[in-house]
């Protein structure tokens, strides 16, 4: 079964979307609660995602991260992020038009996203 996009989620994208200046508090509120939802559907920590200045976390299963440099590394702005899970655009397309920095094994999200829909 399909899970919905999240209220305050949809808000956020759509007004992004529609070139509306966003309060940085309910973009960050977003990325939190879509990177929280990640995690609950990918626990782990092999990979670190981070959507700088928002947040960061450790997610999928696989080798443990515990110092240093993460082993696999995903980086994007909150806009792709929230585009991603959301299913506005494409991990590929992201990809091809250079939207996602991502580096080491396990670093591709697409088989967890988008997360809703």
């Amino acid at each position: 079964m399909a899970v919905p996009v999240p209220v305050e989620v949809a808000e956020v994208v759509a007004a992004l979307h529609s070139g509306v200046e966003v309060d940085r508090t309910l973009v960050r509120a977003a990325v939190k609660r879509t990177l929280a939802d990640l995690v609950s559907i990918a626990p782990g920590h092999s990979v670190e995602v981070r959507v700088p200045p928002h947040a960061a976390v450790q997610a999928i299963p696989g080798v443990r991260h515990r110092r240093g440099t993460p082993p696999a590394v995903v980086e994007l702005d909150a806009r792709t992020w929230l585009d991603l899970v959301t299913g506005a655009v494409s991990w590929a397309d992201a990809m091809q038009s250079g939207r996602i920095s991502a580096s080491g094994e396990r670093s591709d999200l697409s088989p967890f996203l988008p997360l809703y829909g």
